[in-house]
């Protein structure tokens, strides 16, 4: 454990210290684990890439209900795609739930 100089207030600190105990400034960083960064971009990556899906099937089933010939495959067309978002967002709310409660017992521990 040696002692380095603080920054701010030049007071010796050990340079096992995250922040300086007279003035509170912050010395050392906190950084997540490899596997952290791993579940971290997962979650931000899995979320655009939903954001993305959710997008395209609402664009595919505007295509498909101008396209219905009468009302009958209009309703089936409503019917089938609010079943088919509904999928789509609760998977997307569960794996966001997994993946985020994997974020947070990875984040940079003091």
């Amino acid at each position: 454990m040696a002692l380095v100089n603080c920054p701010e207030c030049s007071n010796q600190v050990s340079d096992t210290a995250l922040d300086c105990p007279s003035c509170g400034t912050s010395l050392n960083k906190l950084k997540r684990s490899f596997m952290g960064n791993i579940f971290k971009w997962l979650f931000i990556l899995f979320n655009i890439l939903m954001v993305i899906a959710s997008f395209k099937a609402c664009g595919g089933v505007s295509e498909v209900y101008t396209s219905s010939q009468n009302e009958y495959e209009q309703a089936g067309a409503a019917i089938g795609s609010t079943i088919g978002m509904g999928l789509i967002l609760t998977l997307w709310v569960f794996v966001d739930i997994i993946l985020g409660l994997f974020v947070l017992f990875t984040r940079p521990k003091r």
